[in-house]
């Protein structure tokens, strides 16, 4: 196969792009490495490396003519900083709209969309979280031009597959709270833990999950999640049992905009793909853990406001 990854030096636009590597598929990936490494990705034969942006409507417009991908993954977004909505909305919003009218002025005709649970709002009004749960996405900006993205996507006519991830976690992930514990660990820094539970899922899983649909598995909206949830304490205490540290950690009680678990039912990814997750936490972690220790890291990010 022939496939475009947008974002494909990021965290799962790399991984996904080695596997389809392995495989002896060929890859184009454009990045402008606002948030990823460069040595994400290795230098190979089939894969050709564009750094710009997908705002590039011109280069978008040439690269879809030139390349004739058999399907585009879309995984370039903006999240660096919560309070730059114009970059957010260029980004994710105006991106994507380049993304899609210009896959179809090349006629080509399928897309894979990542999308945020935060979709459904930081309040979810059930649990587990259904693909009929209300799109709520007013509590961050990241969650509202990604909202904005997904209705492009649908509006397109395109063939899509929109999966709305739980949380991922693995070697070269740089946001969420596993690489915030790494850093504030091995800097003498003040750690806590709030009092709420997520959903996570090991790159390799979610990676496994996403191939189903790269072969053409799946049309619509789906989970891609464990459909279960694990506190942020078990995660943190994880983290310091790969590092081999001895640490009680301050558990905090949650912020009124907070809620206490975020669980996605993944019921028809299951039953469409037949893949589930299997990968343990404390395996994972460990896997993440060591990454860390080779390669550190320089800068993590979160697409929600700090809580001071």
């Amino acid at each position: 196969m022939k496939v475009f990854i947008t974002g494909g030096s990021g965290f799962i636009g790399s991984h996904l792009a080695d596997r389809l590597l392995a495989r002896g598929d060929e890859v184009l990936v454009i990045d402008n490495f606002a948030t990823c490494r460069r040595d994400n990705l290795k230098a190979h034969p089939k894969l050709k490396i564009v750094e710009d942006s997908i705002c590039n409507e011109k280069l978008m417009n040439q690269l879809m003519q030139e390349f004739k991908p058999d399907l585009v993954v879309h995984a370039a977004a903006s999240y660096k900083d919560p309070n730059n909505w114009v970059e957010d909305a260029l980004t994710n919003v105006m991106g994507t709209a380049i993304v899609c009218q210009a896959m179809a002025k090349a006629d080509i005709k399928r897309i894979i969309y990542f999308q945020t649970a935060l979709c459904y709002g930081l309040k979810p009004v059930e649990q587990p979280v259904t693909l009929n749960h209300p799109i709520l996405p007013r509590g961050s900006s990241y969650a509202i031009s990604k909202t904005a993205a997904e209705d492009y996507v649908q509006l397109s006519g395109l063939d899509f597959v929109t999966f709305r991830l739980a949380n991922a976690y693995g070697p070269r992930n740089i946001s969420g709270p596993l690489p915030t514990f790494f850093k504030r660990l091995t800097t003498n820094q003040k750690c806590f833990v709030m009092d709420t539970r997520r959903d996570f899922v090991y790159i390799d899983d979610m990676i496994d999950c996403i191939m189903h649909a790269v072969d053409g598995k799946g049309n619509g909206t789906y989970h891609l999640s464990s459909g279960s949830d694990i506190s942020i304490k078990e995660l943190f205490d994880a983290t310091t049992k790969a590092l081999n540290m001895h640490f009680v950690v301050e558990v905090k009680p949650r912020q009124p905009d907070d809620v206490f678990s975020i669980l996605l039912d993944p019921s028809r990814t299951k039953n469409e793909f037949g893949w589930k997750a299997h990968i343990p936490l404390v395996e994972g972690v460990s896997k993440t853990i060591q990454y860390y220790n080779e390669q550190g890291i320089e800068e993590t990010f979160t697409h929600l406001k700090e809580v001071k």
